[in-house]
């Protein structure tokens, strides 16, 4: 993949899990990668550390992608550090947590919305002038989840409905950033094995998604990160925008 060296990416939620695997993939060929965190500081500042003790580059920043000036000041500082952004991983997002219908409440709707759904869309206003700009395309990686095609877990709705707008999103945004050169498209984990499924699922449900699984194992943040080069690799994925690359030992089969 040598037509990485040298580009940059911003990946949000990097300071662990997926986003944390692919800022260390993308690093080791060679690009200049901002880790963004929210309040994840100490890992994510061993993140960066891991990427600079292997020889790459690579730096933090924190912000609160539930709120657009932050989201704003992110992608200004990043442009500004890197050089201008190449890709963009739309990658943070959160649960936040279960419940049965009868318990939610506006505010958590509001707030799962905001940082799985809005939170792209926010990232994109910011990042697709300046790809423009620069005039060199881009590529624009969001994360969406197996719970957008199956409807998730136990009181998992709210959640898979805002994975579901990313991915429906993912669509329309392809279709109107193509004439710019800009590719967009989505990677759909399945049960990937991060500090997300810590907090937010028992073991015993851990095992009856691994009963649905043909590859009968869990996922690992690793087993992510090829889809992510090559969403990021024109020479790759030159012709590839508007896709969902489902990534998840076969519990889900389009």
């Amino acid at each position: 993949m040598e037509d990485l060296k040298n580009r940059s990416a911003l990946i949000t939620g990097a300071s662990t899990g997926i986003g944390a695997a692919v800022a260390i993939a993308y690093a080791a060929r060679g690009m200049r990668v901002a880790v963004h965190y929210n309040s994840s500081t100490a890992a994510a500042e061993q993140v960066v550390a891991t990427i600079q003790a292997a020889g790459g580059e690579a730096f933090a920043l924190q912000g609160d992608v539930r709120d657009s000036a932050a989201i704003r000041r992110l992608v200004a500082q990043a442009d500004e550090r890197l050089g201008g952004i190449d890709v963009l991983v739309n990658n943070a997002g959160s649960l936040v947590k279960r419940v049965p219908i009868a318990d939610f409440d506006d505010a958590l709707f509001d707030e799962v919305l905001h940082i799985n759904a809005r939170s792209v869309l926010a990232c994109c206003r910011e990042v697709v002038p300046r790809m423009r700009a620069q005039g060199r395309g881009g590529s624009i990686i969001n994360v969406s989840s197996i719970a957008a095609r199956n409807g998730g877990g136990p009181g998992a709705y709210l959640y898979a409905g805002a994975k579901g707008f990313v991915s429906t999103a993912t669509h329309g945004l392809a279709k109107e950033l193509a004439p710019d050169g800009i590719r967009v498209n989505a990677v759909s984990p399945g049960v990937i094995l991060t500090p997300f499924q810590d907090r937010f699922s028992t073991p015993q449900l851990l095992e009856s998604f691994k009963a649905g699984i043909p590859m009968a194992r869990l996922g690992e943040p690793d087993d992510c990160v090829g889809a992510f080069l090559y969403l990021a690799s024109p020479q790759l994925s030159g012709y590839v925008t508007g896709q969902i690359l489902e990534v998840n030992g076969g519990q889900y089969m389009p």
